[in-house]
């Protein structure tokens, strides 16, 4: 396998005036993208939240339950 030796601006100034436009585009688009979405620590403040039915309703029984919520039409 070919070691890649062009740095991604030599890349860049090969292409085609419009391609360039293009791949800038693209490159803002990904930008705003991994802006967008903030890093934080998933919380979990709903675990636990059923306790109290645990008892009336198994796992299968709410598996059947959203089976049937899915498959209406809306």
């Amino acid at each position: 396998m070919q070691e890649q030796t062009k740095s991604t601006e030599e890349l860049f100034r090969q292409l085609a005036p419009e391609s360039q436009k293009e791949a800038r585009m693209f490159i803002e688009f990904l930008i705003a993208k991994q802006e967008a979405r903030p890093r934080r620590q998933p919380q979990f403040n709903w675990a636990g939240a059923l306790t109290e039915m645990r008892d009336q309703y198994s796992s299968v029984d709410l598996q059947h339950q959203l089976l049937n919520w899915r498959s209406e039409p809306e």
